[in-house]
């Protein structure tokens, strides 16, 4: 797997697994690839599946059941909506009206190109 080079690679697993619950890929309640198993599929050490993986069972997106492996929380899409939704709102969203706004783009451009996606 090809990642990025301004964000770290631990953060960069984060999405991924993220990405894999918020499309369904990954289901609530369903057990997920092993630290193991995701480090093989994306080509990376194990250490660093783990690092993310820790992560994410802080955040309270995945958690252990002991013997059996990890599973998405209940609550896991709710979790990374919220956050994802903040990050967007206090980072993301400042940058593109910034260069919206420099590159002269009105407000009902941005309707309007919202509208067809």
């Amino acid at each position: 797997m090809k990642f990025e080079s301004d964000k770290p690679i631990y953060l960069q697993i984060i999405d991924i697994v993220t990405e894999k619950i918020l499309t369904g890929e990954w289901a609530i309640g369903e057990k997920i690839l092993s630290v193991r198993e995701f480090a093989a599929s994306v080509e990376v050490n194990p250490n660093t599946v783990m690092r993310s993986y820790d992560k994410l069972q802080q955040d309270e997106i995945i958690f252990n059941k002991r013997g059996l492996g990890l599973f998405v929380a209940e609550n896991a899409v709710e979790i990374i909506l919220k956050e994802k939704k903040a990050n967007f709102l206090q980072v993301e969203a400042p940058k593109f009206f910034q260069s919206a706004k420099l590159l002269n783009i009105s407000i009902d451009e941005l309707i309007e190109l919202y509208k067809s996606n």
